[in-house]
């Protein structure tokens, strides 16, 4: 079988945009990596529910923008919707199929918005809600909004803020508007950048960039309220370089939870407890590239995909789904500056 991944990155060197390679299982090699679009710094990616759409952050004319595609009649990939506005662009794009939305989150500018979206890949901003405060940390002098989806059940919106140490939840109406209904606050320079649900939606885990931790967090489905019940670092107890938390994924069965280190350049594995949730280390290893910004877990569980920005390398491994570990299979594959691992 071979599954397509479509490839988000910088386009400050060589790439050009948005890329696309198979994933082959039965030779369990990566192959056939080709140039899909062109966009200028597509860094994070997601599809429409039927795949048939894909949403980009980019730039358009120097402004921020959110940029939506679709296949032609000819089988083309072409541009079909943008909303820009002037500033840096947001980091991070989710789909909502319950209502045909599109959400983002802006670091720089630490803000959270909704979209409309059609069939047609047409965009049309409805909300923005810009987030205030503050933290300890060097990085945390104003709000950076780095994540907004939604909860497992569609009832809420949920955002984590980097800058304010923070963890929002929204509702949102059918005309996209927006309404903080709680807020957990984290320790001081944890730095949430990414959450990832149990499949039983009453457990998140939640990624911290600058503290380089993963909170486990009960939730409130009826309420949307959060509570934090552990904290395990990613990193080994000797390490005291610089490191950056990145990317979090969990297994479709709710048995393990996966983090990348960049700075320590590795992939943190742990085991989801099946009585209280918590989670235990079963080891970390190394990612074979430098700053491996975002990876993913393919559709059938067995593979995971890790894109390095600054080696401009993907690395494939194979995943005992019996015990969570990595064993390598593929380090050589070039993808420029890619930082967004996106399975079709």
């Amino acid at each position: 079988m071979k599954e397509t991944i479509y490839l988000g990155s910088y386009t400050k060197k060589d790439s050009k945009g948005i890329y696309k390679i198979q994933l082959d299982t039965a030779s369990k090699r990566l192959t056939n990596r080709t140039f899909l679009v062109r966009a200028d710094n597509p860094t994070y990616l997601t599809l429409s529910d039927d795949k048939n759409r894909l949403y980009s952050i980019s730039k358009e004319n120097g402004n921020g923008a959110l940029v939506a595609f679709k296949r032609n009649e000819s089988d083309e990939i072409i541009k079909s919707g943008v909303v820009s506005a002037e500033g840096a662009p947001p980091c991070y794009v989710s789909y909502d199929k319950i209502r045909s939305f599109v959400y983002t989150a802006n670091y720089h500018k630490g803000e959270v918005s909704v979209m409309k979206t059609d069939n047609d890949g047409q965009l049309v901003l409805l909300d923005t809600v810009k987030h205030l405060g503050s933290s300890v940390h060097e990085n945390q002098k104003s709000a950076h909004a780095h994540y907004f989806d939604l909860s497992p059940d569609g009832r809420y919106v949920i955002a984590c803020d980097l800058g304010t140490d923070a963890v929002y939840t929204y509702s949102v109406d059918s005309n996209g508007k927006l309404s903080e209904v709680s807020r957990l606050d984290i320790a001081p320079g944890t730095g949430p950048r990414h959450l990832v649900f149990h499949p039983n939606q009453e457990i998140a885990y939640l990624f911290g960039e600058l503290s380089s931790e993963v909170l486990t967090l009960r939730y409130d489905s009826t309420t949307g309220v959060f509570t934090a019940v552990q904290t395990i670092p990613t990193l080994p107890n000797e390490y005291n370089e610089f490191n950056g938390g990145a990317a979090i994924r969990i297994s479709k069965d709710g048995k393990f939870v996966y983090a990348s280190n960049r700075g320590h350049d590795s992939i943190a594995i742990f085991e989801v407890s099946q009585t209280d949730f918590f989670l235990k280390l079963v080891e970390i290893v190394p990612s074979e590239g430098i700053f491996p910004r975002d990876f993913d877990i393919d559709p059938t569980g067995k593979f995971v995909v890790v894109a390095h920005q600054e080696s401009d390398n993907l690395t494939l491994f194979e995943r005992n789904e019996t015990t969570g570990k990595l064993s390598l299979l593929q380090k050589d594959c070039y993808a420029p500056e890619c930082v967004c691992v996106l399975f079709k």
